[in-house]
Formats: structure tokens, sequence, C-alpha cells
């Protein structure tokens, strides 16, 4: 029998012999574990604050999440959203309650500990960023890392917000922080890298989502990536992980790809968007480089040049300070789907050289 089709009564009575930390942990393994583990008093939950020109702060608690395999993606939404003019920033935090009491249900009126995660700039947001989509509703504007605002059409007036968040050290970032200073990760140590420097990286993995709401559209991994010393150019390690060459390795996206909104009246989905959770491990299989965040595809100006895929080519993109990802698709018009045909990581030479001591 596998421990997740236990019947919640067994399941409680596990908790129950668990600590406050260990239900935090357990509450982050997806959604029924969390609803469960919270009922037991772990009581871990995100909430935004919002920052008006006043100096006002507006609390909205999650309206609701979902859990997928690296990531867990939550929405807030309200019938009673401050002016969108009037605010001058967004703060996403974990909260946990101050007092833990096992044989009390988790309140949100008692005291509780936040943990800041990240904080967002709101001022002029329809102008300093880009717009992700728009359905006949609402326009989607992204904010990194990871936070997605959807605004009404015509009214520039807040829809719902939603932020991704990566399982990597997501309950330290959670609960170790204040309510000022994010949790400061610790420095990773560099090791020793028996492989010849000219080499350059070698024996990596890559775990991709891509996904909405309850639906998957990719959930692969790909194994032993590498980057020889011809690859680095730019600042960037290439690891190509699908080449346009070989069509053995294009994948297909399942479904019709959109990303799923919702607030208390309305529900939509923006076409073309989706969140990408990437998870990229280092030859000892320690997490090297991960983010969960909102993309949108964008059609290419050019055309397949692939015999076995003769259709629209589409391309979505992503960068930060770490790296960039770049994805290139073409869309099958005859079996109604998305092929990914080419698929590149590129890592920053900065992080590379900070992570192992090198000097690429």
């Amino acid at each position: 029998m596998c421990i997740e089709s236990m019947p919640s009564e067994m399941l409680m009575k596990i908790f129950s012999y668990l600590d406050a930390v260990s239900l935090l942990c357990v509450s982050c393994v997806n959604k029924r574990f969390y609803h469960l583990a919270n009922d037991k008093a772990s009581g871990l939950s995100w909430m935004i604050v919002l920052k008006d020109r006043n100096g006002k702060e507006h609390v909205m608690e999650q309206a609701d999440l979902f859990f997928k395999d690296t990531s867990v993606t939550i929405f807030w939404y309200s019938a009673s959203w401050p002016c969108l003019d009037t605010l001058l920033s967004l703060k996403l935090l974990g909260v946990t309650p101050l007092l833990l009491d096992q044989s009390k249900a988790p309140s949100k009126n008692g005291p509780r500990r936040r943990s800041l995660i990240a904080e967002y700039d709101f001022f002029n947001l329809t102008e300093s960023n880009v717009t992700l989509g728009a359905d006949k509703l609402v326009q989607l504007f992204s904010l990194d890392p990871g936070l997605l605002v959807g605004l009404w059409k015509g009214k520039n007036e807040i829809a719902f917000v939603m932020a991704s968040l990566h399982y990597h050290q997501l309950l330290e970032r959670s609960t170790l922080g204040s309510a000022t200073v994010q949790y400061a990760l610790p420095s990773n140590k560099p090791i020793l890298d028996d492989i010849d420097p000219e080499y350059g990286l070698h024996d990596y993995d890559l775990h991709l989502d891509m996904h909405s709401g309850s639906c998957t559209y990719l959930c692969g991994t790909f194994k032993s990536l590498f980057c020889r010393k011809g690859d680095i150019e730019n600042g960037y390690l290439r690891l190509t992980v699908v080449s346009l060459k070989d069509n053995t390795k294009h994948v297909p996206l399942i479904g019709t790809v959109g990303l799923c909104w919702e607030t208390d009246a309305f529900k939509g989905n923006v076409k073309d968007c989706y969140v990408m959770d990437v998870t990229l491990l280092d030859e000892t299989r320690k997490p090297f480089w991960c983010f969960s965040a909102p993309v949108c595809m964008e059609l290419s100006s050019k055309a397949s040049s692939l015999y076995d895929y003769m259709g629209c080519v589409y391309t979505t993109d992503y960068a930060d300070a770490e790296g960039k990802v770049c994805v290139e698709l073409v869309w099958l018009e005859e079996t109604k789907e998305y092929f990914i045909v080419s698929l590149v990581i590129y890592v920053s030479t900065e992080k590379v050289n900070n992570w192992y001591g090198t000097n690429y």
C-alpha cells in the first residue's frame, strides 16, 4: 500500500506522532498532506502584504493552492483589492503560528510568525512590466521571481495574484526569515571537480515540469547533460537538453496549453501561458539551479525547417541572474499538439565559478 492511498484517519494518526518541524515538512509534500498536516497544527500558509503610498498595509490570506512535483502555486483573490494606482510594493511571506498547540487547529487570529520570501515593486506596474498574456477578461503581468498579477481589462484593477514557489529550500524560506529580512541561503562550499577543468560541466540532470493548476503538460527528466569548453561563450555554459537535429528526443506537450485562473466570481484560461519548473542537479545530484515561474509561448516569425514537423514555430524564453532557458516548439495542426524540438539551458559562468571555485 502506498502511503498516499491510506485513509485520512490513518494518516492523521501517523501525523499525531510528528513534532512541529516534521509537520511543516509533511505539509509541503502535496495538497492532501498540506491540509491534513495543517489540521494537526503545523499551520504553514502564505500571505501577501500590499503597501500603499500612505504607508497602509493590506493583508491578503491565500485563497487556493496547487501542489505539483516540484512546486506549489498559490492564488489570492478578493472582491476588495486596494486601488492599484496607490500601491508601492507587495511582500510575499510564509506564515506559521507563533505558539503551536497540537490539540487545536491553527487560528489566523492568533499570533503568527512571518518570514519574508520576496518583495516586489508595484509602482507603475503596467508600465515597467511586459504583458505575459491576456484573455477576454484579464491581462497578466509577470514579476521576478515567480509572481503573476492579473488585472481586469480596461479597469486597471487587480483581479488576482499568483505565486509559483519551487520546493527547493521552500520550508526554510517560509519559516526562518523575519517579517522584513529574507532567510539567507547557506553559501555553497566549492567541491573539487575530478574531471579536467577544460572539459566543462558533465553528468547533470534536469527535471522539467510545465503545468497550470491541476493540468500537467510535461513532466520529464533528462539525464547525463554536459557542456564542453567550446560551449562556453558570452558569459554562459550551454547544456543542450533537446537538440533540433535529434528527433528521437523531441517530446510532445499533453493537452491544450493555457494558464488557469479564478476569482470569487469568474474563471478563465490564458492561452499559451503556463508555469515552468526547472530543477537542475549537478554531478553529485545536488540542486544546482531551481526555479518556478510563469512563462508564455510566443509565435516565431520563422517557419519550421524540420521535415517531420511542418507547422508554426513558438518559443519560450526565461532568464534570471543565474541562467536562461530557451525552448522551441512546433504546433502540429493535424494532431493539435505542441512538440518541443529544441531545449537549451544556459548557466551563468559566475554561478559555476562560485559553485566549483573555477575560473571559466
